[in-house]
């Protein structure tokens, strides 16, 4: 990186406006800055399953390795134009999918985000994830997105649901079921 940050503030965003990385200026409240600023988000939401204590290794090594592609991803994102993420990080992600989900039982029943707090914690970041795609989606409808960007968040919200049930059965906690009847108790 050549270009440093010395102060922390600039005050050019006072103005309700914000830089992207290729010097154009946006409004924060643009659909370019919501969908890199939640792709942040899910890569925080991530950073706080990390801080779980006793994570197992290969999800840990696997987990930070996505930290370093989100924020990639991000930057793509921040600049109109620019590729970072390729079919490769998306058959990787894929590659990973298979490999946990075949030590786990074929889904009958819908479960709910909990099952310790490690599976609590991927199951947030699930859902941020899920956000940043729509997000990324509805910026898609308006400007150029490329597809590995797309294929990239679905992929991995698939990925975080897979790692959150390995995570709720490592945990001894387990999935929790959802229960139709219970929300009449």
């Amino acid at each position: 990186m050549s270009n440093r940050l010395s102060k922390i503030y600039t005050r050019t965003g006072d103005d309700g406006s914000t830089g992207l990385g290729d010097g154009s200026r946006t409004g924060k409240d643009s659909m370019r800055v919501a969908a890199f600023g939640t792709v942040d988000e899910a890569n925080s939401a991530i950073g706080v399953l990390l801080a779980v204590p006793n994570l197992a290794e290969d999800i840990r090594l696997l987990l930070t390795r996505i930290q370093h592609q989100l924020f990639d991803l991000g930057g793509e994102l921040c600049i109109p134009g620019h590729a970072t993420m390729t079919d490769a990080d998306i058959a990787a992600l894929e590659q990973q999918l298979d490999h946990y989900n075949e030590t786990l039982p074929p889904l009958k029943d819908f479960i709910l985000p909990a099952g310790g707090e490690a599976a609590a914690r991927c199951h947030r970041a699930r859902t941020v994830v899920r956000r940043a795609e729509r997000e990324t989606v509805a910026l898609s409808r308006q400007e150029a997105v490329r597809p590995q960007a797309l294929q990239y968040l679905n992929r991995l919200s698939d990925l975080l649901f897979v790692l959150a049930r390995v995570l709720a059965r490592a945990d001894g906690q387990g999935e929790v079921l959802w229960q139709p009847a219970l929300r009449k108790s």
